[in-house]
């Protein structure tokens, strides 16, 4: 498989999961009908985290075999430092993914300024702390929560796509981890884990969201690149190594 239908992948992937999640958030968390106010039919926090886990899940099954199905630009780093992942491919699928990530919020917003009173001071699903959590949460709670639920959902997909794990059943695990990890963490920061999720929203809002962003790359990276190292250290596989040699050497394509 080319690097161009790799990235490709990665772009469209990802444009669903920013576009899927969001939406979610944007247009559906919370749905009041219109001749009664206090009737609320919309899908909470709890649809929300599985909103975001069905667009991994339903991404996995559908590109994982081209590209992998990263669609984070945390997951490719961290699947790079555990050797999962050749570092010739780092770099286009972080801007693949990051390109989707925006395409996806920019069409969440043409859908989403058609209601009539839309305003962007709801943030777009922006990631936030301080004044911007929807908990008002700390920016150190903020940063832990990203890094520990980063860290763990790093965790997940190296255990889940080892080659001595069950085969067929990753999509599934990295899902609900994921709709997990929104459960946990949509109080403290509305939740990323995944840079690209983040840049697109805050691109679009802009100000406070751009200003914040900065945690929303960092301590995702940083959160992989830790579970990228006790991973390979602490459960190496000989096998997911030889097969990273053999894809930089040859291109073949690594299903994560």
């Amino acid at each position: 498989m080319t690097i161009g239908k790799k990235t490709l992948a990665e772009f469209i992937g990802t444009f669903w999961l920013v576009f899927g999640g969001c939406g979610s958030a944007v247009l559906a968390a919370k749905f009041l009908t219109a001749d009664n106010a206090n009737v609320n039919l919309g899908i909470g926090f709890v649809g929300v985290s599985f909103a975001f886990g069905l667009t991994v899940m339903t991404m996995a099954y559908a590109i994982g075999h081209i590209s992998g199905c990263h669609l984070n630009p945390a997951v490719s780093i961290g699947l790079c430092v555990g050797k999962r992942f050749p570092a010739s491919d780092l770099v286009p699928y972080i801007i693949a993914q990051v390109l989707g990530g925006i395409a996806g919020a920019g069409v969440l917003y043409l859908i989403a300024s058609g209601q009539p009173g839309f305003s962007l001071s709801g943030g777009l699903a922006s990631n936030g702390y301080g004044d911007h959590s929807p908990g008002h949460y700390s920016l150190i709670s903020a940063l832990v929560a990203e890094v520990v639920l980063t860290f763990m959902f790093l965790m997940i997909i190296f255990g889940a796509t080892d080659k001595r794990a069950p085969q067929g059943f990753a999509p599934i695990a990295i899902g609900f981890g994921l709709t997990l990890i929104h459960l946990i963490g949509i109080p403290v920061s509305n939740v990323s884990v995944n840079p690209a999720r983040s840049t697109g929203p805050a691109l679009i809002v802009g100000g406070w969201a751009l200003a914040q962003l900065w945690l929303f790359w960092l301590a995702p990276i940083v959160g992989a690149i830790l579970a990228g190292l006790v991973y390979n250290t602490l459960f190496h596989n000989e096998i997911d190594e030889l097969a990273v040699v053999r894809a930089e050497s040859r291109d073949v394509p690594l299903n994560v």
